[in-house]
């Protein structure tokens, strides 16, 4: 079956992940998968130019608004993924929300990757119930086994033994929702009470204004590093080999009291060796039961061919 496949590609996102692994299952099971940017086909007719020369025989888009309001009255069947700035922002407006509506009524799936975001749905759109389903983001990784720990260490100027560090890794693309800024503050004066405690943000550059900000903020703080883009390969290594992994950004609320007893954790996960393997065990547990890739898999290439059903009847 030959598909379209919607999605919002800037680089260095969740999405163009998302969007490039989906794609990967529907080629695996012998689909020919056509992946569009939505940002570059906003006018309808476009979209029908396009069906019509790719002989294209249904469609996908990740992005309920995003992407799938394009695939409305083509007369292909089509499934959609939900985007958080689906439920997050875009639901509360009202145009865009009555749009989002009319899409999940000719769309003939829907997929959530939490519960929490199909009930969201549910609640927004009653007459959905029954065609969401909830398929968490599958994960693989690879990481260079030729990766050098220390060599990552010296170049991101920090100068001591690897035995004796403490490296949290934030990873994330430099613009200004993903607030890597958040947590350099705390860091910084942690740093100062124990110096074998640091910070290091990877990210590339998305934001080129704010990623100035970033980097002359960093510099004035003691135990925080930024290194740009690595190859993917390079990033799983580093994240296997660091004490653990942070996050911050702003569409998720996060306040001064959250910030206050993050870094009391932290150090709790410094000092207990024996907390650090139960929590390092249980995250295993739950990528593998909850984020298989192979289950991921298994339920896109499901969905699809009930599109290739609705092609048939």
């Amino acid at each position: 079956m030959r598909l379209l496949f919607l999605a919002v590609l800037r680089r260095h996102t969740g999405n163009a992940v998302t969007a490039e692994r989906v794609r990967d299952h529907l080629e695996a099971a012998g689909h020919v998968c056509i992946l569009k940017d939505a940002s570059d086909l906003e006018n309808s007719s476009e979209i029908a130019k396009l069906i019509e020369a790719e002989s294209l025989e249904a469609a996908l888009a990740l992005h309920l608004y995003r992407g799938g309001r394009l695939l409305r009255g083509h007369g292909i069947p089509f499934g959609i993924i939900f985007g958080g700035t689906d439920l997050n922002e875009d639901v509360n407006h009202g145009e865009k929300k009555e749009v989002m509506g009319k899409v999940l009524e000719e769309a003939r799936f829907a997929v959530a990757f939490t519960e929490s975001m199909k009930e969201m749905a549910q609640t927004q759109w009653p007459h959905a119930r029954g065609k969401i389903y909830v398929q968490s983001q599958g994960i693989v990784t690879g990481p260079n086994s030729a990766f050098n720990w220390n060599t990552f260490l010296r170049q991101s100027g920090i100068n001591q033994s690897a035995d004796n560090l403490h490296i949290f890794l934030l990873v994330c693309g430099l613009r200004q929702v993903k607030d890597p800024l958040y947590l350099v503050d705390a860091f910084s004066e942690w740093h100062r009470e124990e110096p074998n405690v640091y910070m290091v943000i990877v990210g590339p550059e998305v934001d080129p204004v704010f990623t100035r900000e970033v980097g002359a903020r960093v510099k004035r703080a003691a135990g925080v590093r930024l290194i740009r883009e690595m190859p993917q390969g390079d990033l799983h290594a580093a994240l296997k080999n660091c004490f653990a992994v942070v996050n911050s950004s702003v569409s998720e609320g996060m306040s001064a009291a959250i910030l206050e007893e993050f870094v009391q954790l932290a150090k709790r996960l410094v000092s207990d060796p024996a907390l650090e393997r139960e929590i390092v065990a249980n995250g295993r547990e739950y990528v593998r039961a909850r984020h298989s890739w192979q289950a991921e898999r298994c339920t896109y290439q499901n969905l699809i061919r009930t599109l290739e059903g609705s092609i048939q009847d």
